[in-house]
């Protein structure tokens, strides 16, 4: 049998002799975000912290000496491009993706400029990198070479987009701007494809130490992609290993020093807030991170809730499918007279003007709800918010809201909803409800009672179910049989 091995990067750029950028830092980055480097070194630059002393591009004849090593082990699941300091980089570049048997995940990083001044990239090749752009899965300019690339200053937001836009429109797949420097509060960056379009905020963090900014993001999206995440969920992923690797960067000597990712990114704090425009509000929403939600039925109609929560449930949601107008109203009033009685937390799906008008505890929306629905109007009534995510595209949309609590799914395969999704299975779930330590977690898609011991012994707050209760025969002797499985495998805090 073949052995399957680790996913391949390469890492198509130029060698920093002092280890500060270029392609060491795309190595380590490649490395500890799980994939192989490979590297197609396309200059030898002399450079320190100070200054660049000397760029040696590679020869024709190198490059394609060590092109012809490398696809003899076969085709990169990702290419990461940066440095490109002649026309022979560029050409056999092109020509190599146009041969390749499929087409390849390339994340181009364009090395124009140094900080210091220096100008990396060639004027010819500046005036022929629009032939690679078609070539492009994502294309990561800073502002200053967005400018430069599109022929006018940048002095706002809207100069930013529209600039993306038109790189997009000149064949790349998607282009993300790196505004690291555009504001003092904030490091945003902007992304744009054929289908979505967003901003990406993070804190900005207080260091010298910030050599290689550009290549541990562009790496990092590249080996996310070799991954086979997707491309918005690549570059939430870049985000995070770059804020990871900021937080752990550290100097050499007296000099500044470079960024350094050393793991996957398992913090909080890493992770953007994303938002459909540059300017973005912070909600608040009642907390219920102290509060455990257990074993959590979503369920129909309201006739469910008298008959659930008299077992002890204390929370549950009503997501209604069929009805509408008054007979809707009616449904949900019914539901939310119930659940006061109990003294339980009930959610209703979707219905956001009707649960805010009869004063529910609280909403849950699914990711295709957040663009309708109003979210400064649920925030104001003082209603909780639960979101549902699948991915980190997903996960970092709703932490620029900061709802009460987060849905991960579907954990295993479920045929209560068609879903794109692959299942997170038990250990992603895990890693969810460890990073995401602001939020309480709710599992959902697919448990039954033969798997919700181990979801509980993930620690999470809610196990969310719709058909394991509901079209079973005798649901009460489920339910009484889950809420002990779940007290008896929760861990112990």
């Amino acid at each position: 049998m073949k052995v399957k091995g680790k996913p391949v990067v390469w890492s198509y750029a130029g060698l920093d002799n002092s280890g500060l950028a270029g392609q060491i830092a795309d190595v380590r980055t490649i490395q500890a975000l799980g994939a192989h480097s490979c590297c197609v070194t396309t200059a030898v630059t002399a450079q320190n912290s100070q200054r660049v002393v000397a760029i040696n591009p590679s020869t024709k004849q190198q490059l394609e000496s060590q092109l012809t090593s490398l696809q003899e082990l076969g085709q990169p699941n990702a290419i990461k491009v940066g440095l490109l300091p002649s026309e022979d980089s560029l050409q056999l570049l092109i020509a190599f993706l146009e041969q390749a048997e499929k087409p390849i995940k390339l994340i181009l990083d364009p090395v124009i400029e140094s900080s210091s001044g220096t100008q990396f990239m060639p004027e010819d090749v500046i005036e022929q990198l629009q032939r690679l752009l078609p070539l492009v899965t994502v294309f990561t300019p800073n502002i200053n070479e967005l400018a430069r690339l599109a022929g006018q200053k940048i002095n706002s937001v809207e100069d930013i987009e529209n600039q993306a836009k038109t790189l997009l429109a000149s064949g790349a797949s998607a282009v993300l701007v790196k505004g690291g420097h555009w504001s003092s509060e904030q490091a945003s960056d902007f992304f744009v494809d054929g289908q979505h379009q967003f901003w990406m905020h993070s804190d900005r963090q207080e260091t010298d130490n910030t050599r290689g900014t550009g290549c541990v993001l562009s790496s990092a999206i590249a080996t996310a992609l070799a991954l086979d995440y997707s491309v918005e969920d690549a570059v939430v992923i870049g985000k995070m290993a770059l804020n990871h690797g900021l937080r752990n960067s550290y100097a050499v000597g007296d000099d500044k020093g470079p960024l350094a990712v050393q793991s996957w990114p398992t913090d909080e704090q890493d992770m953007p807030r994303l938002t459909k425009q540059y300017a973005f509000n912070r909600f608040h929403f009642p907390s219920l991170k102290n509060q455990t939600l257990d074993l959590y039925p979503v369920v129909d109609s309201a006739k469910w809730l008298e008959r659930l929560l008299a077992l002890g449930i204390s929370t549950i949601q009503l997501r209604v499918k069929d009805l509408q107008g008054e007979d809707l109203e009616y449904e949900i009033i019914t539901a939310i007279e119930t659940a006061k009685q109990y003294g339980a937390r009930l959610f209703i799906n979707d219905y956001w003007q009707l649960a805010i008008k009869h004063g529910a505890f609280g909403i849950h929306l699914g990711q295709e709800d957040l663009d309708d629905a109003d979210i400064a109007a649920i925030s104001e009534a003082g209603l909780h918010l639960g979101i549902s995510t699948h991915c980190f595209y997903e996960v970092a949309r709703a932490h620029a809201i900061q709802p009460s609590y987060l849905a991960c799914g579907p954990v295993y395969h479920t045929d209560s909803k068609q879903m794109p999704w692959i299942p997170h299975g038990i250990e992603n779930l895990g890693y969810w409800n460890n990073l995401m330590q602001s939020y309480p977690w709710v599992a959902i898609g697919g448990i039954n009672a033969d798997r919700i011991a181990e979801v509980a012994s993930t620690g999470v707050s809610g196990i969310a179910m719709i058909s394991a209760i509901t079209k079973v025969q005798d649901p009460e002797q489920i339910v009484n049989n889950m809420m002990q499985l779940i007290e008896q495998h929760r861990p112990v805090v």
